[in-house]
Formats: C-alpha cells, structure tokens, sequence
C-alpha cells in the first residue's frame, strides 16, 4: 500500500525563475539569486567557515539530485553536489504572484493564489490609523508599539523594556503580507496574544493580509529578550480545496509536521506535531515508522528560513542544510515499498543576497521511492497532483502528476 511523505525545506532554491525581475529585495531585483548555488560556491571558497568548515556536504540530498536540479533551474554548478543522482530529480516553477510562505505552500499543494495579496507601505507608521485603533481596542490597550517595517529579533531588542512596562503589544510587518504582534509570554501572557491575533485575523484577512502572527517572547532588559517556539500564524485559508483536503477526503490520514496547520488553517489535517526543527524531524521519524497506508505526511522545516536565510547567514545555513542531509539520510532508508518521499521548497531567500527579504527562485523536486531520472522543469502545481496520484487519489487542482 502507498504512503507519501512531502518535506518542505523552507527557502532551500535553487535559482533560474523567469520572472524573478519582478520581485525585489529593496531596490534589487532577484533576478540571478540562488540559495543553494551561492551557498555550493561560498563553501567551496572557504567563505563559509563559520561553525563548519570546507565544502558543502549533502551526499543525501546531492544523491537524489540536488545539484542537478541546481543546474536544470538556473544553469549554475552546485560545488561538491556534482553526483550522479539515483533519485527522481527536478526544477519546480511558481506561476502564483508572491513569494512568501502560504503562496508557495498553497501551489505545491495544488492551488495557486487567485488574488494580490496586500503589503503594508515601508513607512512609519505602516499601518493605517484605524487599523491601529482596532488592534488597540482588541489588545485593550490605549495604543501600540512599533507600527514599522522591521525584523522581529530587532524589534523585540528596541522595544522589549517599553512593552512590558506599557503593556502595549508590539506590531510589525515584512515585505511578506503579514501583521505581527510580539509580546512577552508573562506579563502580557500568551493565552492573551493568541486571543489578540484570533480576534483581529478576520480584518486583517479581508484586506487580503495573508497571516497574522503571534510572536511570544520571553527574557527581560538585562538578560535580553528571546522569541519562543510559541509561535502561531493565523492564515487566510486556501480558497479551494487542496492536496490535504483531497488525501482527507478519500478516506487517509494526513499528518502534519511543523507551521503546515498554521498554512493550510487546519483544512484537512487530522493531527498536528510542532516543535524546532530538530523536534520536528523525530516527529517525521516516528510518522516513517508509523504512519498508516494511503496516508499523507506533510513537514515544513523553517529554520533555513527563520534562522539563517533572513539573517543573510550564509555558514548557519550550510550548516543547517548539512544538519538536515545527516538526518534525511537514515529515514530514506526506512521507506517501505510503496512509499515516497518529496522533498522540495516553497521559495527561496538566498542569504548571500542584498537585503533580508525572500528572493524569487525555482526550487527542487527530489523524489525517493519512484526510480530515478529527470522529471524536468514541472509546476509547483504537478507536486500535488503527483502525490495525489501516487496515493489513488483524484487530484482537484490544474497540475499534472510527472509519475
């Protein structure tokens, strides 16, 4: 019987999307970003010694074709990645007008966003006053904090000491389509943050702002401040139906590992294992071993993202894909005939890049389980149709499955 694993290695691309002119980072445009080239050739030049040292080593993710994928995408060499794949392997293009998160997720999912999604102005105050006014009266509070663009370690830093001792919560954004409320798990309370982001998610989503999102934190002025895993995004929910809903609906199970119930706001998920992502991959361990027949196991690990990609850190982020390859490697081998596992990504954010923002990439298609060999330049779409289609199960969106 069949079982389909889909591992998001948030931000890990590989270069070459044609449209990547009109997407920015400031003033920059991507086009020419590659996250895992530029990581490749870093490494390989010594520049990446940082906590690890010499040339990039993913013999797992190398073996089932990532640098081949590298080069398909963008006709860039991934150093040290040069092997003979003995996996399915290949090159995933977004047609969705974004390259955050839910787009990204939702495509591979099956459905493209249908809409624009909306951006807060890089100016401050970013919000509009009577968006202001309606997060304060719901946090009842006699105002707000921040009300800029800024990154949420940064912020937290500035802006700590005043929160706690006002009340205020902190409100931010990105060059995503995000509303963000950080405040301090004690004196402001975490229940209370929740309930603030819940509350508020229904306005924010009808101005077509993808996710509100809760960024508890703890520590004080003379220590410092620290985010938690606490974390929750409340998100717009897709607009049709998709790969989860699908699996759900013909009767399996679908697991979800990490920010996937945050994503898809639970839509066709029976149950949800969250965690770093170190926790989140015994999670994805235990699923190989336990997960049932025709079931759908679905895995976002962020920190590439979080951690590294957005800090323009270009050894954590080796580390980090090294960290993953390590790991990757024995569960492959624990696979049962009938399963797959897809490993691919929503964007990239290539931290060798200007700026702090995502950048505009296609991303890999490596498939275990399915033989090995080209699948060539697919759509983010074919991804769930493809594992719909391995599963027995009809796929409802406009991807075509490359099995």
């Amino acid at each position: 019987m069949a079982r389909a694993f889909l591992v998001v290695m948030d931000s890990v691309g590989i270069g070459g999307a044609p449209d990547a002119g009109r997407f920015f980072n400031g003033t920059v445009p991507d086009t020419g970003a590659n996250t895992v080239a530029h990581i490749a050739q870093a490494c390989m030049a010594g520049r990446a010694e940082q906590g690890r040292s010499g040339p990039l080593h993913v013999p797992n993710l190398a073996g089932l074709g990532l640098g081949a994928a590298v080069r398909l995408a963008s006709g860039e060499a991934a150093p040290g990645l040069g092997v003979t794949p003995t996996g399915r392997w290949g090159a995933a293009t977004e047609i969705s007008a974004g390259k955050d998160t839910p787009t990204g997720h939702w495509e591979l999912a099956g459905v493209p966003v249908p809409w624009n999604w909306h951006h807060f102005p890089v100016t401050t105050p970013a919000f509009p006053e009577t968006l202001s006014q309606r997060v304060a009266s719901a946090a009842g509070t006699d105002g707000l904090l921040g009300n800029c663009h800024a990154p949420g370690t940064a912020i937290i830093e500035r802006l700590g000491a005043e929160h706690m001792q006002s009340g205020w919560p902190i409100c931010y954004t990105s060059a995503d389509s995000v509303f963000q409320i950080a405040a301090h798990e004690q004196t402001f309370g975490l229940d209370r943050l929740l309930d603030l982001c819940r509350a508020i998610a229904p306005t924010l989503h009808a101005m077509k702002v993808g996710r509100v999102i809760a960024r508890p934190f703890v520590g004080d002025a003379d220590s410092g401040f620290i985010r938690t895993t606490n974390r929750r995004d409340f998100a717009i929910p897709p607009p049709s139906p998709v790969l989860t809903n699908w699996v759900q609906d013909a009767g399996g199970d679908v697991h979800a590992i990490g920010k996937i119930g945050d994503i898809f706001s639970m839509q066709g998920i029976d149950d949800l294992r969250k965690g770093d992502d170190a926790q989140l991959m015994k999670h994805l361990s235990d699923l190989v071993d336990q997960a049932g027949d025709n079931s759908l196991t679905f895995a976002n690990f962020v920190e590439f993202d979080s951690r590294f990609g957005h800090r323009r850190d270009i050894s954590g982020y080796a580390a980090a894909l090294e960290w993953f390859d390590a790991q990757i490697g024995p569960l492959l081998g624990r696979l049962r005939k009938g399963d797959i596992m897809v490993l691919t990504a929503d964007h990239g954010n290539d931290p060798s890049w200007t700026g702090t923002d995502h950048t505009r990439e296609r991303v890999p298609v490596l498939v275990a389980g399915r033989g090995a060999g080209s699948i060539g330049n697919v759509g983010f779409c074919d991804v769930g149709a493809s594992i719909a289609h391995h599963l027995g199960v009809a796929s409802q969106g406009p991807g075509r499955s490359f099995f």
